[in-house]
């Protein structure tokens, strides 16, 4: 499942995180990838530990707990503190799979790596190169967002980003770890929400089919979430 999630952040948020990490030091992004990826990674990216990433990170994470979209198709248990990179004239990310657990900063606890996004805080006309291509059994998905709007896809997929060639890419990265950890399962459980949504507007009122279909969408997350 990928889902673009639009306007994540308001133009004036964007300007906010883009004012914090722009007055930031970058660092090479190799150092906190692992061996494979190392090999495969050229990029920027600023200190996970430093206060830039905490302060930018918090608006970020403010805005996905208002954004329904968003919790909707992850049923978040956990979110990494957002990190930022930036890709200048040459670089890219070559083809990767995102490691499987992660490190939450600051409270000595792993997290499960289900959902990876990548929130884009640059106009898309203000660079050439930098896609995000993410490949899965329908073929190649190339994306490139608005600034402010997020991408969401399984963390297991195999992605890349496309050389940048001109201007620079800058953006927010981060995982999630769902409630529910089966990929068809929470696929289904996004679908059915998504449609007793579109089923309650059309009817403007919580007929009974409405109400059973609730209970059902509430019942399968009592059952299988892992909290």
């Amino acid at each position: 499942m990928l889902i673009e999630i639009r306007e994540l952040l308001s133009p004036e948020e964007v300007r906010s995180v883009r004012g914090i990490v722009e007055a930031a030091s970058w660092i090479d992004g190799r150092v906190t990838a692992g061996e494979i990826a190392a090999r495969a990674k050229r990029n920027l990216q600023l200190p996970e530990d430093g206060p830039e990433a905490r302060q930018a990170g918090d608006i970020i994470l403010r805005a996905l707990g208002r954004h329904a979209l968003f919790n909707s198709a992850a049923l978040p248990l956990r979110v990494l503190p957002p990190l930022f990179n930036r890709y200048d004239v040459g670089m890219r990310f070559d083809p990767h799979v995102d490691g499987a657990v992660r490190s939450v900063p600051g409270i000595g606890i792993r997290m499960r790596a289900d959902l990876s996004s990548t929130l884009f805080l640059t106009p898309p006309e203000d660079y050439d190169g930098g896609e995000l291509v993410v490949e899965d059994s329908y073929g190649a998905h190339t994306i490139k967002l608005p600034a402010g709007s997020m991408v969401l896809y399984p963390a297991g997929s195999l992605h890349r980003v496309n050389e940048i060639t001109r201007g620079a890419r800058w953006s927010s990265f981060f995982w999630t770890q769902s409630m529910i950890k089966d990929e068809v399962l929470r696929t289904l459980l996004y679908d059915l929400d998504r449609g007793i949504i579109g089923v309650r507007r059309s009817l403007h009122a919580d007929a009974e089919g409405v109400l059973a279909l609730t209970g059902v969408y509430n019942n399968l997350l009592r059952r299988f979430a892992e909290l």
